[in-house]
């Protein structure tokens, strides 16, 4: 009996919008969500919804609803229910776990002031951030006794090293732009972010671990997003690499900006979508307005 090569199924194009419900949406959301949706259309895709919660301290129910209330207005649908992350901590503690047991991790007990302060009066090479780097062993373990709080900081020494070559090869696909007109495939550089934060006491998993994880989990073959996250993407494919994650197309888009050349954003009191329903204007009308009409 003779075997027969079966052609390779690529998986659909699947984009989702991932809006997190600390206020709400205005009219950069809008152009984020349509560009998701109308790429999703345009290859005969899928764009999902998920509520990034994990920040429980800023968001709140009202903003959630609004953000359901405010998609649906604009016309857009989604597959029910949304992915909240609130409901999966368990899992990206069990990937941030993954992450400490490869020893990619060290605890920091800096505050966010004392980050602050040395970042503005520590040098560091050209393409580096600062990176505050673990406490002594006998320091941390008398911080630990004291109940000291940390964050969970992944080392970019440690993580070169644990990937050996593969590190300095590592790269992402960009199919939109750049803030700088970035495009094709781009070197990912993930000493440009620094030690980043993977998970603090007050807030737990932080960003980028939980959109790691729930891109991978989600199927997400495509990310469409604001150009203020392309910088995220460097870190972000250092740990898809690290936890052996397939590595998305992205599709950065340029910012909404405000009269004053601003972009548009929440603690700004940038006009929500519900004023300008209030005011009368149609979803028509927004849609034409940024271009999706």
């Amino acid at each position: 009996m003779t075997g027969t090569t079966r052609p390779e199924v690529k998986p659909a194009f699947t984009t989702r919008f991932a809006p997190s419900p600390t206020g709400r949406l205005h009219r950069g959301h809008a152009f984020s969500a349509l560009s998701a949706w109308s790429a999703a259309r345009a290859a005969g895709g899928r764009c999902l919804l998920r509520i990034e919660d994990i920040d429980q301290g800023r968001c709140r129910p009202e903003f959630e609803a609004g953000i359901y209330e405010d998609l649906a207005w604009l016309g857009l649908d989604w597959e029910a229910p949304a992915r909240r992350q609130s409901e999966r901590l368990a899992d990206y503690r069990t990937a941030l776990e993954e992450l400490d047991r490869m020893g990619v991790l060290y605890r920091c007990f800096r505050t966010r002031k004392e980050v602050l302060d040395e970042i503005g009066r520590a040098p560091h090479g050209p393409g580096e951030a600062w990176r505050p780097g673990p406490a002594p062993p006998a320091e941390e373990a008398a911080k630990l006794t004291q109940g000291r709080p940390f964050a969970w900081r992944l080392s970019i020494d440690r993580a070169r090293a644990r990937l050996g070559p593969a590190f300095e090869t590592l790269s992402f696909q960009e199919e939109g732009s750049g803030p700088a007109g970035e495009r094709g495939e781009i070197k990912a550089e993930p000493a440009l972010c620094g030690d980043v934060v993977l998970a603090r006491k007050d807030v737990g998993v932080a960003y980028h671990l939980a959109a790691v994880h729930d891109d991978a989990l989600q199927g997400v073959t495509h990310v469409v997003r604001g150009q203020d996250l392309f910088e995220a993407t460097h870190v972000q494919r250092l740990l898809q690499a690290l936890l052996d994650l397939p590595a998305p197309v992205y599709r950065h888009h340029p910012l909404l900006l405000g009269p004053d050349g601003r972009r548009l954003a929440k603690r700004d009191r940038a006009e929500t979508l519900e004023s300008l329903r209030a005011r009368g204007v149609t979803p028509e009308a927004l849609r034409a307005e940024l271009g999706f009409g």
